[in-house]
């Protein structure tokens, strides 16, 4: 099994992904920063199902929020009570906090000068915050910033030993790197971004909805190419 075969299966299965999903209107409507949102939600959604993280989402926007300037000079208790739906309150809050006042504090809320940089060099600072993983890291990186780096999940690691893929490893780091070196070789320039993105939706979408924690094999779209390996 190679990468791009596994990417084409999947998108024929599945089709375009989209991800991230961002309300478009409201952020039109408002003026606000799309990517803000990208952001929040990769903070939103550690430990909790996705419908959790869209009903907080909601709430942000209902409450007209959902802006760095407002998270920053929202009471704690206020915004604790607004993101309530995404569980782990408490610690989603102060990360919001210390994101919104760090990004305001070195770059006057740009979120364009924060993305402008290396990757390498804004991977750094955000896993220096407080709350911020390796996949939060890499969510915001890859969707809000639009810079080539792949996601890895929990999803991903278990597709990657069913399969099994030729990578040599478990850990975050060396299926990251070998994500993104198979993937430069078919997908180079700005195409290689789009495949990230793609690529890890599909992923998701596979994990939820055949390669499930105890699998459905016999309807999966990969049951002929992966040797089960639970």
């Amino acid at each position: 099994m190679n990468l791009k075969k596994l990417y084409d299966l999947l998108l024929d299965h599945f089709g375009h992904q989209d991800w991230w999903p961002v309300d478009h209107n409201y952020h039109s409507n408002h003026r606000t920063d799309p990517r803000f949102e990208i952001i929040v939600g990769a903070i939103l959604t550690q430990n909790t199902a996705w419908a959790n993280v869209i009903k907080a989402l909601e709430n942000l926007k209902q409450h007209h929020v959902l802006t760095i300037e407002s998270i920053i000079h929202m009471d704690e208790e206020t915004l604790k009570a607004i993101i309530l739906p995404s569980g782990f309150f408490n610690q989603k809050a102060l990360r919001l906090k210390t994101f919104t006042t760090y990004i305001q504090q070195k770059y006057k809320a740009n979120l364009t000068a924060f993305f402008s940089r290396d990757t390498q060099v804004i991977r750094k600072e955000l896993l220096a915050l407080n709350g911020i993983g390796p996949e939060t890291a890499d969510s915001i990186l890859l969707y809000a910033g639009n810079h080539p780096i792949f996601v890895i999940d929990a999803y991903t690691k278990r597709i990657s030993k069913r399969l099994p893929l030729p990578v040599h490893g478990n850990t975050y780091d060396e299926l990251q790197r070998f994500f993104e070196q198979t993937l430069q070789k078919d997908y180079p320039g700005d195409h290689l971004v789009l495949a990230f993105k793609e690529l890890h939706a599909l992923l998701v979408e596979l994990a939820k909805n055949y390669c499930k924690t105890t699998p459905l094999c016999d309807r999966c779209p990969l049951m002929r190419l992966c040797q089960k390996i639970l």
